[in-house]
């Protein structure tokens, strides 16, 4: 027996197909509504006659499909996905006028200007981290002066060391003979 306890599941199910007559209605009720839409959009000013309806039970009809459940009697919203963007012409849009950036298009270029500024006050020594490099070569180079220093001494005592003790072996030499 398979999981759930059911034979079968529910893609076995019998399918359901719309009549070609439901789709023919549906299909005018689309025209009409697009017509009453461009009628509309074409002349704002002249009221659009709304067409009697044949009998009262279209109009019971209509009051079900109108009312609404809570709060959306009160408020009237389209979906956004739905609407039908207008495409708009090359003729219409306006390259001439000045061109508004996006923000991230903002936020790069005060960025990039920015650290030009810092770069500049860097380059100058005015920012912390400059004093603080020049503070740090100073040392560094204070430090290598010492080094320096203490090597030519050294040099000098181990030159000083071999003269003395060639000259002592001179000496030695000297003497034995």
């Amino acid at each position: 027996m398979p999981k759930g306890g059911r034979k079968g599941g529910h893609k076995g199910r019998m399918r359901t197909y719309t009549s070609p007559e439901e789709i023919d209605a549906q299909m005018k009720a689309e025209k009409e509504r697009k017509k009453d839409e461009e009628e509309g959009a074409a002349v704002n000013d002249e009221p659009v006659e709304e067409k009697p309806t044949e009998s009262a039970s279209d109009d019971s009809d209509d009051e079900d499909t109108q009312k609404r459940k809570g709060v959306e009697g009160l408020i009237d919203i389209e979906n956004p996905n739905r609407a039908v963007q207008k495409s708009k012409k090359v003729a219409d849009i306006v390259l001439e006028g000045p061109k508004e950036l996006s923000r991230r298009e903002r936020e790069e270029i005060e960025k990039q200007k920015a650290k030009e500024r810092y770069m500049k006050m860097h380059l100058a020594g005015k920012t912390e981290q400059a004093k603080a490099d020049l503070a740090r070569l100073a040392i560094v180079r204070k430090q290598r002066e010492e080094a320096a220093r203490k090597k030519e001494e050294e040099r000098k005592v181990k030159e000083s060391a071999a003269a003395a003790a060639a000259a002592a072996k001179d000496l030695h030499t000297m003497s034995l003979k």
